[in-house]
């Protein structure tokens, strides 16, 4: 594999508590992924927390190269995405690569090796992480949010006429350089419109109906390695659902 440039977005809120972890994680990542340089970018949404200043402190240790964009209020996990998908746009070249990951440690970085091996062998535009796909699963996640990811995960593919991808609204993707810049082409500036979790899925839709080549590697998520309550709020994430439910015509359409 020939060398090319990686932009990791993470987005973050009050995630103190996570950044020891999620450094190491990534001094890790940069160990394996020696092929590539990466380049990771901070999406803080408004933390109140020592976030940034833990993480920038850390990078430094670890010799990484981090960015950080932030915003003044907590706008939600769409819109930090956006933010950044709009600063990479301009830098990235069609065999570069941009990587969604929580900010959480939920995300498993040993995975990314064997996702970059597949797309490129493969050519494929979009890899995702998926603990729905066979031989992927949960640990310590709680009933509720399991049933609930199902429930949002059938209603979704009904909806926005997706099929043949089991994982939705997982973080945990990999785009070529090519495919950003199609959906930008197609949906401008804002690819993503939502603001809250279901933006994964707004940006997953927009993907199968810009008929990007699409797949999935399994994955098991461990949520005892995540500090901290889980930043999603339940109502308001279904709320958002059902706002990008009514909304699924001009997604599919794009009119």
């Amino acid at each position: 594999m020939s060398s090319f440039k990686i932009y990791f977005l993470i987005p973050v809120y009050n995630e103190q508590e996570n950044m020891p972890n999620l450094m190491s994680s990534f001094a890790h990542t940069n160990k394996v992924l020696l092929f590539a340089s990466c380049h990771y970018v901070l999406l803080d949404d408004g933390s109140s927390d020592e976030t940034v200043s833990t993480a920038i402190t850390l990078a430094k240790k670890e010799n990484l190269e981090l960015q950080v964009l932030s915003s003044s209020q907590n706008e939600g996990p769409g819109a930090a995405f956006r933010r950044g998908f709009n600063f990479v746009a301009s830098l990235i070249n069609d065999q570069d690569l941009v990587v969604t990951i929580e900010g959480d440690n939920t995300s498993r970085c040993e995975l990314l090796k064997t996702m970059i091996e597949r797309m490129q062998r493969e050519e494929y535009d979009v890899v995702l992480a998926s603990p729905y796909a066979y031989g992927g699963g949960f640990t310590q996640a709680s009933i509720l949010r399991v049933v609930l990811s199902h429930f949002a995960n059938g209603l979704t593919k009904i909806f926005l006429n997706i099929h043949g991808i089991h994982t939705f609204s997982s973080f945990f993707r990999i785009y070529n350089g090519k495919s950003i810049k199609t959906l930008q082409q197609r949906y401008g500036n804002g690819i993503i419109k939502m603001s809250g979790f279901e933006s994964m899925v707004e940006l997953l839709a927009k993907s199968v109906h810009t008929q990007l080549k699409i797949t999935e590697v399994p994955m098991s998520v461990d949520w005892g390695k995540r500090k901290g309550k889980s930043k999603m709020k339940i109502f308001k994430t279904i709320r958002g659902y059902l706002k990008l439910f009514y909304m699924a015509k001009k997604i599919i359409s794009n009119h």
